[in-house]
């Protein structure tokens, strides 16, 4: 167990709660930085958290420390995914190297709160946050056994229901059409095991009531074999997905929908749908063993898109708190470390309450902004037609340039931005989607900026 100190009555210049991705690394940049930080959690770690556990591998890019810590902690990367439509349609994409990192949470997050507390930082256990206040300059927290923390600067990475954000008006709530429904259990390879642990599999548009079809489907090993699949039409596709991501000496299966959908269009109780989702794959030859109950926890994740102001006055918002998760893919582990560490240099840089917000909002946009809200925008096109998710498996095989340039992207050999409009060169609708949605968003970007988002894609 990692060693906590009880909060001394030396002052502290950053509070941080919630000592998950975002929370320990905002921690570890500012002691880094010479920062009198002191990382505030209800939990002591390890600590289990329920998570699919994959993170592309450009996280070695962006955080290069990372790649020596990680030898800790047992890892393992893959280079091949399993893509699926809710057709049945499926294809493999194979990288020329290793572009996925599988990891377990219980293990990655306690060596994160290693690294922090190594490089300076002060760690704080059972500590729950329950109410927030500003008063005299400073941020003042009260956990539920009634301690008071207080600093004049608050980074608060607590998760998709936020205290601190609610409490201090950043953000009242997600709507259920931002919140994803996640459903998954983490169970050791001997009771549990995927067939293929080299791949990473994926289902998108996954449904739990597949009509009956006479489509044939390829299989991991690229076999086809007959199973009940949902049969194609200008039709909306669940908006859910199902997923399979092998670790070390543990499986992560799971499924998920939009918590919108999932209220109005799903009948079962999130259980009963994980346990036929690994009763389906059994059946198919994909998966061996069973469920297990006790590994089963269902969790939220924020996929409505970034808060439109992370940050305000001496409050800054990170990871699941700041909604820094893509919409598409529902990864959430990068995003709250490059959240968390651009939090932590926005106050290394500004000390002034007013600047600050705007300071961490610019930088969260330049850097993983644009990318974010693209990923709402692509998950809700997608789902609008079934045909085009179709057309991004079909297109994988077809279009090995654009298959390249996605892999570069998520080994870090390419930013966002670099590969953006050279892919939505091949759907002119998709563009003219996320150019109106940029310019109908009000979120800041300038005119110019927007005239040169229309002049691209009118070009394409």
């Amino acid at each position: 167990m990692i060693a906590a100190v009880s909060p001394s009555a030396a002052d502290t210049d950053v509070l941080i709660v919630g000592a998950g991705p975002a929370g320990a690394t905002a921690a570890r940049t500012l002691a880094c930085a010479g920062v009198r930080v002191r990382l505030v959690d209800r939990a002591a770690f390890p600590r289990n958290k329920p998570c699919g556990g994959g993170i592309s591998l450009r996280v070695l890019t962006r955080f290069p420390y990372l790649e020596r810590a990680l030898a800790r902690i047992p890892t393992h990367v893959l280079s091949r995914l399993y893509l699926e439509g809710p057709d049945g349609h499926a294809t493999v994409i194979e990288s020329d190297g290793p572009a996925a990192l599988m990891i377990r949470r219980v293990e990655f997050d306690a060596l994160l709160v290693s690294l922090a507390v190594e490089a300076g930082a002060e760690l704080v256990t059972g500590a729950d946050i329950a109410h927030a206040r500003e008063e005299n300059g400073r941020v003042v927290l009260t956990s539920r056994d009634g301690r008071r923390f207080a600093a004049p600067f608050v980074i608060a990475a607590d998760g998709v229901h936020s205290v601190v954000a609610r409490r201090l008006g950043l953000n009242p709530g997600w709507p259920a059409t931002a919140v994803a429904l996640d459903m998954m259990e983490e169970t050791p390879r001997d009771r549990l095991r995927d067939i293929d642990p080299s791949t990473l599999w994926i289902a998108y548009g996954y449904s739990t009531k597949p009509e009956v079809s006479s489509l044939k489907s390829a299989g991991r090993d690229g076999q086809t074999s007959d199973f009940p699949l949902q049969t194609s039409g200008k039709r909306s596709a669940p908006e859910g997905y199902a997923y399979i991501f092998p670790k070390q000496d543990h499986v992560n299966i799971g499924i998920g929908y939009v918590l919108s959908y999932y209220r109005e269009s799903v009948d079962e109780a999130p259980y009963e749908l994980q346990r036929g989702l690994v009763d389906r794959l059994r059946a198919r030859g994909i998966v061996a063993g069973e469920s297990i109950r006790r590994n089963f926890t269902p969790s939220f994740i924020p996929v409505g898109g970034p808060l439109r102001e992370p940050g305000r006055g001496r409050i800054l918002l990170a990871g699941d708190a700041g909604g820094f998760v893509n919409g598409f893919t529902a990864e959430g582990i990068y995003y709250a470390m490059v959240s968390g560490d651009l939090a932590a240099k926005a106050v290394i840089k500004s000390a002034d309450p007013a600047s600050l917000g705007r300071r961490y909002a610019a930088a969260c946009d330049y850097e993983i902004g644009v990318e974010l809200r693209d990923s709402v925008v692509i998950q809700r096109y997608l789902f609008a037609d079934r045909r085009r998710i179709a057309q991004i498996i079909d297109g994988a095989d077809r279009e090995l340039a654009a298959t390249r340039l996605i892999l570069d992207y998520a080994v870090g050999r390419r930013s966002y931005r670099a590969v953006r409009w050279r892919l939505l060169a091949r759907s002119p609708l998709l563009a003219g989607r996320l150019v109106w949605n940029r310019i109908a968003s009000g979120d800041g970007a300038s005119r110019a900026r927007k005239k040169s988002l229309s002049a691209a894609a009118r070009r394409h």
